[in-house]
């Protein structure tokens, strides 16, 4: 079928793509506005995990800073891009805040699982490992049992790997791999710090 100039015009108001991208996605889908948009959100994301696993330079960036209205929780975090140009962006800023507010909330200790410390992990392994034979299980069994486990150990405590607070069918990881499809370029949450004097606050959202 025929692609219109408008069903273009609608696509790229609801995806930001380029006029050429929009006219495939279209084609691709016999003009199904839907399903070209969310087409081209694969197509993005695809795009996004090359970027992030391509080896770029990330030397520009913001830090985000969150303060709870009582002056007793504070987070500072550290997220990089490639450019000022994306840095100054709406959609770079605001997952930064993003970030900035779910540390405060979820209190995690580590970026990504890689800086989790090994004798950490392996303390944690033998702990649950003692506890899985415990129950009954089978060496072998136990092994698989643990591995899992570790899993949820890592969401726990690794930003990187948490559901996001505003939406748990994604992790921090997938909101940055849809930003990074958004603003074209790699992304990485380089560091950050979360500050709390004793008794715990709860922090909006």
């Amino acid at each position: 079928m025929a692609i219109t100039a408008q069903q273009v015009k609608d696509l790229r108001e609801m995806t930001g793509a380029g006029p050429l991208d929009c006219k495939k996605a279209l084609e691709s889908t016999n003009g199904d506005v839907e399903k070209a948009a969310a087409f081209l959100r694969e197509k993005g994301l695809a795009k996004a995990a090359k970027k992030l696993n391509a080896g770029r330079s990330m030397n520009e960036g913001l830090i985000e800073s969150y303060l709870h209205f009582t002056k007793r929780l504070g987070v500072m975090v550290e997220v990089n891009c490639e450019t000022d140009f994306v840095a100054n962006t709406d959609a770079f800023k605001k997952f930064a805040k993003e970030v900035a507010l779910h540390i405060a909330n979820l209190n995690p200790q580590y970026v990504k699982r890689e800086d989790v410390p090994a004798d950490l992990v392996e303390s944690e392994r033998q702990v649950l490992l003692a506890r899985t034979l415990n129950e009954g299980k089978k060496p072998e069994v136990a092994e698989k049992i643990v591995a899992g486990r570790l899993d949820k150990f890592y969401q726990d405590i690794v930003l990187m790997e948490q559901p996001w607070l505003k939406d748990d069918n994604k992790t921090i990881s997938q909101l940055l791999a849809e930003t990074v499809a958004e603003v074209g370029e790699s992304i990485e949450i380089r560091r950050f710090a979360r500050f709390e004097i004793s008794t715990p606050v709860d922090v909006p959202e």
